[in-house]
């Protein structure tokens, strides 16, 4: 477990942290055991808006970027699942602690083979602690290490859109998504939330697609995605939700939910995650509202959405994804 390994870097492992001077600590999850680590002088640095919840719950300073003005004595990182956003976490980190400490922890899964490879050739690596399938290690940075990996930001896409690095769908259209898209009727209600709304290309579809639509509700927990959908649906429809999307509520009861749900928390398969979509979704629909999503042919939503609402049906689909809308929200389940 990535926390308990950097627990042990810190107690017996050889790695100590300044005394004086914030830390910024870049990517923590929810859940992670960070007592080793000095709750008043740490802020916690994500883009995740579940994370950010949990932490800010359990007491810790959180933001999306290291403040102004800072100089970090030290910072952490955890490595996230993609290289690209890993290394630009990274050249961040390295700026934030301006010459000081940096730690990096990871699993094997995630590249931290890879990523102690390429800090060798880039910094003198002072230590090292390998436990549970993955390292935590530590440098000194010097200025300009890894200025190369730092992220340009939003970049454009074929057909027009932008993306981010690390965000889902970050090369091009996801397919599941267009075909979604497709399958969307002319006329889909005047209220539309799209639930996971990523960078915003189903957003953008519906908007271009669905003429009775006023207004079109995107709620994403990936800062840098809804950063993207901000460029992407520049519509005055439009309204944007940094938020956790199993747990945000619109004001007043939509007319459809289009999405996509997630199906992996990290590497690891959580079909739980695309069945609380589908609850949410359900708690948000007036009585007559429709939910119309795409997902892998093998996940079984099947009996959730039975279970929310009273009729379901597949519309279209092929041997890796499936159309399917439901409609008549159970009112027990509001």
């Amino acid at each position: 477990m990535t926390s308990a390994r950097l627990s042990l870097a810190l107690a017996d492992g050889g790695l100590a942290l300044p005394d004086e001077g914030r830390i910024a600590v870049f990517a923590p999850r929810a859940g992670m055991d960070l007592s080793a680590l000095p709750r008043a002088r740490c802020d916690m640095i994500s883009g995740f808006r579940p994370d950010i919840d949990a932490l800010n719950a359990d007491g810790w300073t959180t933001t999306q970027a290291p403040r102004d003005g800072t100089a970090y004595g030290a910072a952490v990182v955890f490595l996230p699942r993609s290289k690209a956003r890993a290394r630009a976490l990274i050249a961040q980190a390295a700026d934030a602690a301006q010459g000081g400490l940096l730690v990096i922890d990871g699993q094997k899964t995630d590249g931290i083979d890879s990523i102690l490879r390429d800090c060798r050739k880039r910094a003198g690596i002072t230590g090292s602690f390998s436990k549970a399938h993955g390292k935590t290690i530590w440098l000194t940075t010097h200025a300009g290490a890894f200025a190369d990996w730092a992220s340009a930001g939003p970049a454009p896409i074929a057909g027009g859109y932008v993306t981010a690095p690390g965000v889902f769908s970050a090369d091009a259209v996801d397919p599941a998504s267009a075909l979604l898209a497709d399958v969307l009727p002319g006329n889909i209600g005047a209220h539309v939330v799209d639930l996971g709304a990523g960078w915003g290309y189903l957003s953008h579809r519906v908007l271009a697609k669905c003429g009775d639509v006023r207004r079109i509700d995107l709620v994403e927990a990936d800062y840098d995605a809804l950063a993207c959908a901000r460029v992407n649906v520049d519509d005055p429809r439009a309204v944007f939700h940094w938020a956790d999307a199993t747990r945000w509520r619109p004001d007043a009861a939509c007319d459809a939910v289009v999405m996509n749900p997630p199906f992996h928390t990290g590497r690891a398969a959580d079909t739980d995650l695309g069945r609380a979509f589908i609850a949410a979704s359900a708690a948000m629909l007036a009585p007559r509202g429709c939910l119309w999503m795409v997902a892998n042919r093998h996940l079984p939503y099947e009996a959730s959405l039975s279970q929310h609402f009273a009729q379901v049906t597949e519309l279209d689909g092929d041997r890796r994804f499936k159309v399917l809308s439901a409609a008549r929200p159970s009112r027990q389940r509001r």
